[in-house]
């Protein structure tokens, strides 16, 4: 398998996650109509939360078993379990049905997404990393530019449950496309299942703080893209009357945000990684103080011309900041890949969903709860951000052990 091949599979993989995502937000509507809710009920949000909790718990399981059985069975196996869940939920007769169903699809797609990190830092290192990720990302991202829309198609031919069935066809595509996909982890590189060994490793990667605090960064980024994620319909329908082009503005708002993964690339060619990352992160304090500012002076509901120009600059830097502090945080665990990915996936995923949550239990009909959080976010991730830069030297540049620290 060459290298674009390979950069397109594991593309594919990683966007199965945003499949299952971004096509459920265009059936919101008539998912509350059948289950029973109010049109304005924010609950429904909790259908993103369950994924993303199955998906942060999933990780920390499916870590340590790709490191000892080899990436390929666990990617097998997680695709069989995104497919059976997506079944499930399609079947649910009730929200608790589907909420439990949402957490097993999101422990399944766990799988997918620790091997998906785990071949690339098992191929790739440093500077390379961060640019084969970018484009992993950007495909990740630029999903969400169709989805919903795939999602809105769908529910004229059928129902929201009918959302679910192309979850199964997308997971039996990848199944069969991965079958080119060589082992990347030979067996004298892997971790036994040995329980003391399995806790050496995450003690590695959780005593490192280096790793953790660019992982802290990630999961204050992470929190409010999914509180973006889980109210973006309310607020374009609610806030600014404008639900019917819903699929359209979200979109869009993907578009620009892949824009930037794309762009990342190039640019770290002329910047490297270590002051890329500060110049970025600069730049997302800036344009997030100003979001939350504009919120602050406006009451929660600015003209919409405004929150949109206000949020694609949030997103378009965005578009810098995940990947490159993903692929600097991964850089000394060459020999524990998957625990690592596996970890710091858990803590961005759940640490995320949960602030995402929280933020979304918040919403009053106004854009100042998801504002003032990501303002609050935004000064904790850099402040993470400084706090790991500052052990930079000596742990980027070397790869730590299961047996050290």
């Amino acid at each position: 398998m060459g290298p674009r091949e390979f950069i397109v599979l594991i593309s594919m993989l990683t966007a199965l996650t945003a499949l299952a995502i971004d096509m459920m937000l265009p059936a919101f509507s008539s998912m509350r109509a059948e289950l029973g809710m109010s049109e304005d009920s924010s609950s429904l949000g909790l259908v993103v939360s369950a994924f993303f909790m199955g998906l942060g718990l999933g990780q920390l399981i499916w870590g340590p078993l790709s490191d000892a059985l080899g990436r390929k069975p666990i990617l097998w196996l997680g695709l069989a379990v995104y497919a059976a869940a997506a079944l499930g939920a399609a079947l649910s007769p009730s929200f608790v049905a589907l909420l439990t169903w949402r957490v097993v699809g999101g422990l399944g797609a766990g799988a997918v997404r620790v091997v998906a990190l785990g071949v690339v830092r098992d191929r790739y290192r440093g500077d390379q990393m961060a640019k084969v990720l970018s484009y992993v990302m950007a495909v990740f991202i630029l999903v969400p530019v169709i989805a919903p829309s795939v999602g809105a198609a769908v529910l004229v031919v059928g129902t929201w449950r009918t959302v679910f069935g192309v979850f199964i066809v997308g997971a039996v595509l990848a199944a069969a496309w991965s079958t080119r996909l060589p082992e990347t982890l030979p067996p004298e590189r892997r971790i036994p299942l040995d329980l003391s060994k399995l806790v050496t490793a995450l003690l590695v990667v959780v005593r490192s703080r280096f790793a953790m605090g660019l992982t802290i960064a990630q999961a204050a980024a992470f929190g409010f893209f999914a509180s973006y994620l889980g109210t973006s319909e309310l607020i374009i329908g609610d806030v600014f009357g404008l639900g019917s082009w819903f699929p359209v503005i979200f979109g869009a708002s993907a578009l620009v945000m892949g824009a930037g993964l794309l762009l990342n690339p190039r640019l770290l060619d002329r910047f490297l990684l270590r002051p890329w990352i500060r110049i970025v992160l600069n730049a997302y304090v800036a344009v997030v103080a100003a979001f939350a500012i504009l919120a602050l002076a406006t009451g929660g509901s600015p003209p919409f011309w405004l929150f949109a120009v206000s949020l694609v600059a949030i997103l378009f830097v965005q578009g810098f900041v995940i990947p490159n502090l993903n692929s600097a945080a991964m850089m000394p665990m060459g020999h524990l890949a998957g625990t690592a990915a596996a970890v710091m996936g858990s803590i961005v995923t759940l640490g995320g969903a949960a602030i995402g949550a929280t933020i979304d239990r918040a919403y009053d009909g106004t854009i100042l709860p998801l504002a003032l959080a990501a303002g609050l976010l935004a000064v904790t991730g850099y402040v993470a951000y400084r706090w790991a830069d500052a052990a930079w030297v000596r742990s980027a540049d070397r790869e730590l052990f299961a047996t050290s620290e």
